[in-house]
């Protein structure tokens, strides 16, 4: 169960003239989580949406739990083998791009849907869980999180539920 490749990241920007300029070019490795389920590698946050591509601050050097309140995240997850995530909820439309590997999404009611590389979920304040079913290869996928309004059911939202 070796790790996965690092995580290049290329930002650009503009120079004084208004022409666009690479700005940075740097590759991160994940690194474990908490839950030890898991490794991440935060690559930009954004604090606000619309964003403001007039902030010159590195997206990286932001505070981001799951989500930013207000604004939006992207990040990189390596699942580890026969690891499983907690069952969660964020208020955030979540996109999730699996580049590797097999993944197994379980919602609350128990039902699962397998992911292979190159399928793409929306995420919707769902509760669910993650879970990696291969015992010996890591999965790598992209989640791109912005913040939404809760799902509400009967009229009432649902509630956050943080791992």
């Amino acid at each position: 169960m070796g790790k996965l490749n690092a995580v290049r990241r290329i930002v650009t920007g503009h120079d004084k003239q208004g022409r666009a300029i690479f700005k940075d070019d740097q590759s991160f490795e994940t690194t474990r989580i908490p839950s030890g389920d898991a490794d991440f590698a935060l690559i930009w946050t954004a604090p606000t949406i619309p964003v403001d591509n007039n902030d010159e601050c590195d997206g990286r050097d932001r505070d981001a739990g799951l989500t930013l309140q207000g604004g939006s995240v992207i990040r990189v997850v390596d699942m580890l083998p026969g690891c499983a995530s907690p069952m969660h909820r964020t208020n955030s439309l979540d996109y999730g791009i699996v580049m590797q590997g097999r993944l197994e999404l379980e919602l609350d009611d128990n039902e699962t849907t397998l992911l292979t590389a190159g399928d793409i979920v929306v995420q919707r304040g769902t509760m669910h869980l993650w879970r990696n079913p291969s015992n010996t290869e890591t999965c790598r996928i992209v989640f791109v999180l912005t913040e939404a309004l809760p799902a509400r059911s009967n009229g009432l939202p649902l509630p956050e539920v943080h791992p």
